[in-house]
């Protein structure tokens, strides 16, 4: 039998993207274009949700050597690993 904390759980995660690109640009890249960041990037990554929240409290995506917290309303990386270490100096994270 599921408690009420796991359905309103699930129910939540319904609600969010299941699905994001992540894509790593130098932190000197401005604006918000897709295709300008797609151009900027030195790496991408689709990342799925796990259906966790991670220690951000914001929900936990996880693909292609990338784990990240995405606050799914703002569309913003709040939380980031890649290959199991912190993202290096100079470098930002954008949704795509």
């Amino acid at each position: 039998m599921r408690s009420a904390r796991n359905v309103s759980s699930v129910a939540c995660m319904s609600t969010h993207p299941q699905r994001f690109e992540i894509l790593l640009v130098p932190e000197h890249v401005e604006g918000r274009d897709a295709a300008h960041l797609a151009q900027s990037a030195i790496r991408s990554a689709v990342v799925e949700a796990t259906g966790q929240t991670g220690a951000s409290g914001y929900p936990r995506y996880v693909g292609e050597g990338m784990e990240a917290d995405i606050d799914p309303e703002t569309r913003t990386v709040e939380a980031l690993l890649v290959d199991g270490a912190e993202l290096d100096y100079g470098l930002s994270a954008r949704i795509r």
